[in-house]
């Protein structure tokens, strides 16, 4: 499954994308997490469905005590790339 996510709150300059990326390697995905001007934060994230299920729970409960996720929108895109491990995008 390929899913296209985009995070809204307070989830840039608190540390989001870095705990991001260890929530998805902790899970197996593979893909990317980085900022948008606009102060959102988008994930296209690669694996199985019980894996995206599980990451997107858990992205709605941040580990990290200075985020705060509003809203997270998502939909399928096959058109996502395979990638070989997940990166943070600077």
């Amino acid at each position: 499954m390929k899913m296209h996510l985009n995070v809204t709150g307070r989830v840039q300059g608190v540390g989001f994308r870095y705990t991001t990326y260890q929530l998805a390697v902790e899970i197996g995905l593979t893909g990317t997490v980085k900022n948008e001007a606009d102060g959102s934060v988008t994930i296209e994230a690669v694996g199985t469905s019980e894996q995206i299920e599980h990451f997107i729970t858990r992205l709605r409960k941040p580990q990290n005590p200075f985020a705060k996720v509003k809203h997270i929108e998502q939909f399928e895109d096959p058109a996502i790339k395979d990638f070989n491990q997940f990166n943070v995008v600077y």
